[in-house]
């Protein structure tokens, strides 16, 4: 209602968080816990770091900073990667695939399309890139948002079992949680149910019988390529797969795989022709700056503010633990199972925003890496947000491009995504 972009208010709730936690701290009202467990209050810190001219807490901002920037550095690679396979037109190749006018096989090439170019470049991107290959196949919105909003479903169930498909399971992977193997191994059933369960109960609806009609019988082949766009799609494609084996072999962190496979696909997009006449240099329209400017920026920051509060919930100490420590501890006495935990952050993710649940999370639960626990969370954080359209980012993106109404979803969707969800968590506790 104040149409104010949320990257403003989720940068003021994380340094006001940090504001009041630094005047807390000051005058003796709150203690604060470094990430060693370690207490501290204003005039008796646990170690010398008052004699060395640096503030406790400080120290313990400059530690969050540098872990929220790993997953910062990251994404920005990421999604230049992706804006520069697009600058080239990659994605238009995809759109060469789907030749069919069957609506049956056409939600299933679809739904298949975004549950594995999902698990690559993401969820949010993975329905964008859809949604316009779907408005030049699909003319009638009426029919093409049924095709969009199971989409968002299988995008999301896609980037559940990827350490680089959903912004979730990045911080997850990045934060030490889980590994690409365990993940793939104990998420990727789960998530595959949680992808075909809806897939299945829609094709019976009469929408999905019968023949596309369009206006003008165009072949689906009709569309501009450059020179570079299949070579850019699939190197790009084949170096962002590379980031979590380049981690693997190196043991470094992931931002510095992103890094290495963002250089290289700039190099490729530098020199590789086009097939077009054009100015050379950073002028040209298929230069890699160009594409550096459009990634979003806004996503980014409302990343950081996000991150920054959940920081300062982890850094207050009530009863000689965090903060979120504490919660877990009560959480964990009103409901014991933590199956049930797990289930209910993927139903609470379709109100409130996935990232800072699992940062959370993160701060709440002590469990060892590649716990069942963590899987678990990267599955219904991922996949939750399809019960509703505003629970994922694909979810938002998709209702803001195709104006899909947030009750005709309710009736319509939430029910089938829901029978995914809960078929998905049922594979995942039982194998």
């Amino acid at each position: 209602s104040l149409r104010l972009d949320k990257l403003a208010t989720a940068l003021g709730m994380g340094v006001l968080m940090w504001t009041l936690l630094a005047l807390g701290f000051q005058q003796e009202v709150l203690q604060i816990m470094d990430t060693h467990g370690t207490l501290f209050t204003f005039t008796s810190p646990a170690d010398g770091s008052h004699q060395s001219g640096e503030s406790p807490i400080s120290a313990v901002l400059l530690h969050h900073i540098g872990k929220i920037a790993e997953i910062m550095i990251f994404l920005i690679g990421a999604m230049t990667m992706v804006e520069l396979i697009d600058l080239h037109k990659g994605f238009e190749v995809i759109r060469g695939w789907i030749a069919t006018r069957n609506k049956r096989k056409l939600l299933w090439i679809t739904g298949i399309l975004a549950f594995v170019l999902s698990a690559i470049i993401d969820n949010l991107t993975t329905t964008i890139v859809l949604i316009s290959i779907l408005r030049k196949l699909v003319p009638s919105r009426e029919e093409r948002i049924w095709y969009v909003a199971l989409i968002i479903t299988a995008a999301n169930a896609g980037g559940a079992w990827s350490p680089i498909g959903d912004v979730t399971t990045t911080m997850l992977w990045i934060g030490g949680k889980l590994t690409t193997e365990a993940l793939i191994a104990h998420v990727g059933l789960p998530s595959l149910v949680c992808f075909v369960v809806p897939y299945v109960l829609a094709t019976r609806r009469r929408i999905f019988q019968g023949e596309l009609h369009t206006d003008a019988d165009q072949p689906a082949t009709q569309f501009s390529l450059l020179q570079s766009s299949k070579p850019m799609l699939f190197s790009g494609l084949l170096l962002i797969l590379f980031v979590p084996v380049f981690k693997t072999l190196t043991h470094l962190p992931p931002y510095a795989g992103m890094m290495l496979s963002l250089s290289i696909l700039w190099g490729i997009a530098t020199y590789l022709p086009t097939g077009e006449k054009e100015i050379i240099g950073q002028n040209s329209m298929y230069s890699p700056f160009k594409a550096l400017a459009k990634i979003e920026m806004s996503s980014i920051l409302f990343f950081l503010g996000i991150l920054l509060a959940i920081a300062a919930f982890e850094t207050v100490a009530i009863d000689g633990m965090s903060m979120l420590r504490y919660g877990a501890e009560k959480l964990s006495t009103a409901i014991p199972n933590q199956n049930v935990i797990a289930v209910l952050l993927g139903v609470i993710s379709a109100i409130i925003d996935n990232v800072p649940l699992v940062a959370a999370a993160m701060g709440m639960y002590t469990m060892p890496p590649d716990s069942a626990m963590w899987h678990f969370i990267a599955y219904t954080a991922g996949t939750g947000g399809s019960l509703l359209v505003v629970g994922s980012a694909a979810g938002v993106a998709a209702m803001g491009m195709e104006k899909i109404d947030f009750i005709w979803y309710l009736r319509n969707i939430t029910l089938l995504s829901l029978a995914g969800y809960l078929a998905g968590c049922a594979v995942f506790i039982l194998f």
